[in-house]
């Protein structure tokens, strides 16, 4: 996509087809998962239907799935790029796709990937094609709420009104999510997966983390790079691990030694789930959909957490997605225009591209609004999304309630200035969009009376939700308005959540 306007319209750069005139686009799309133990891809045919002034996905068709490969890793243990670059070129073949035929994308990185001279290899092998995707670094919070919805978990809550957790168990950590009314309302991660040990033909240890190293210990067995533990040894650690992991899902306080595992704050487990579901690698071998191991200990952990499960109570159910649920399968390319009540100060602060969106919860209905409360849902949305060092632009999604009265518009913009201090303190512009038609009096509002210094893009009459990405063009000199292509992170089960909202904007 290109967020240039050609006469006030929007193209797809690779047809130069118009947006205003067409009621069904469609696009190929491919997603990209890379991860500490495995990469995969996903190419995807997508067909977007006109809602009003909106594009939405009405049809979606995986026409590839790649095999799962285990993430090469140089001598240096970094991720070995020309080796992940010869298959993901084997991949596109594969699909009978060439990468200039591709219209958009999602490149998630996780775990080992996400490090520095990992991500910058990485990029590279994407460079040509790096105004067409989304590229997400995922961090633990990020990536446990993209397997809950990515499992199916999330629509599962709202289609079964049930309680889900799910559980994605990949090779070096485990990432619990709890899932109500279609939402994530309880995460956690720890440092218990398949891959933390991993052993060649001959059995001896090829790798070693240091999670690893920790539940050796706990159980007495001694391992190093070369040894060749017993099998009975690594039962037993295996045992040792799935009794922390299980610890972590239903136990209202934990051991010092589980504490010690967490990536995350505990969940605080005060209610069973009605259902559980597993994704990730070992997910595979839960439900039978894998028999052979790839010299790690994911056979053995899906047997020992499984079976504590199924004594716990809660009814174990098969995900829509196992080992692919972070395959994001693609970006979701949707056009609104803007309502005319906008603030952009200065003008050359558009166009921008890619801006994560966050939704806090922000309760903007009473008669006074709280500032340290504002911050605080700012903060915490943030955290979620893996967002809160600050090291992007992020823009906030909010819905106005009540009058616009002085004190009400300073409480919300200094209370929204609080929670993105880590952004702002860097010099990211403040991006604020709401559904409404007040973004005009927010931006005036937070830039002269609250004497923000940093740049203020506020607009409105655009709908939002957590997972989108923003491109925010140039004001359009005939409107005052702006175009603004939203890229949604479309999971293989998105429909089931019926969260469309086909209000009209503009």
């Amino acid at each position: 996509m290109t967020d240039e306007p050609v006469g006030g319209r929007v193209f797809f750069s690779n047809v130069r087809r118009s947006l205003e005139e067409e009621d069904e686009i469609r696009l190929v799309s491919v997603g990209v998962d890379i991860g500490s133990s495995t990469s995969h891809l996903v190419f995807s045919r997508l067909v977007l239907e006109r809602l009003d002034n909106r594009y939405i996905v009405s049809e979606r068709e995986i026409v590839h799935e790649s095999d799962v490969l285990l993430t090469p890793y140089a001598d240096d243990m970094t991720i070995d790029a020309k080796a992940l670059g010869a298959f993901i070129n084997r991949q596109y073949d594969m699909a009978l796709l060439d990468p200039s035929s591709i219209d958009t994308g999602a490149l998630i990185l996780t775990g080992v990937a996400v490090r520095r001279s990992n991500a910058r290899a990485i990029g590279d092998l994407f460079a040509a094609q790096a105004g067409k995707f989304v590229s997400v670094s995922a961090g633990d919070g990020l990536e446990t709420t993209l397997a809950a919805f990515g499992s199916g978990a999330a629509a599962r809550s709202i289609r079964e009104s049930n309680r889900v957790m799910n559980i994605d168990i990949g090779g070096g950590t485990s990432k619990i999510a709890v899932c109500e009314d279609g939402e994530v309302v309880e995460m956690t991660a720890v440092d218990a997966g398949a891959r933390i040990l991993a052993l060649d033909k001959a059995g001896l240890v090829t790798r070693l983390e240091e999670a690893g190293r920790r539940f050796a210990a706990e159980t007495g067995l001694n391992l190093d790079i070369g040894s060749k533990p017993a099998p009975a040894d690594l039962e037993r650690m295996v045992e040792r691990m799935a009794d922390r992991l299980f610890e972590t899902i239903s136990a209202p306080k934990l051991s010092a030694e589980t504490k010690a595992l967490l990536r995350l704050d505990p969940l605080k487990n005060t209610r069973k789930p009605d259902v559980v579901t597993f994704s990730g690698g070992v997910s595979e071998y839960i439900y039978n959909r894998q028999e052979s191991g790839f010299g790690d200990l994911g056979p053995l952990l899906a047997r020992a957490i499984k079976s504590r499960v199924d004594t716990w109570g809660p009814r174990i159910a098969r995900p829509d997605e196992g080992i692919r649920a972070t395959v994001v399968g693609a970006s979701q390319y949707t056009i609104q225009v803007s309502g005319s009540t906008i603030f952009v100060s200065p003008l050359d602060t558009l166009p921008l591209r890619n801006i994560p969106v966050v939704t806090p919860d922000l309760a903007l209905d009473g008669d006074d609004l709280d500032q340290d409360t504002i911050a605080t849902s700012v903060r915490a949305a943030l955290r979620r999304l893996d967002l809160h060092e600050g090291e992007q632009a992020v823009a906030v999604c909010y819905r106005w309630a009540g009058s616009a009265t002085f004190r009400r518009l300073d409480d919300f913009c200094k209370g929204v200035a609080r929670g993105l201090e880590a952004q702002l303190s860097k010099g990211h512009p403040l991006v604020l969009v709401g559904d409404g038609d007040i973004g005009g009096l927010v931006g005036i509002h937070a830039k002269e009376e609250a004497k923000l210094p940093n740049a203020v893009v506020s607009i409105d009459g655009i709908v939002l939700k957590e997972f989108d990405f923003i491109d925010i063009g140039a004001m359009l000199e005939t409107s005052g308005a702006v175009p603004v292509v939203i890229k949604s992170l479309v999971f293989p089960t998105t429909s089931a959540l019926g969260k469309v909202d086909a209000a009209r904007v503009g």
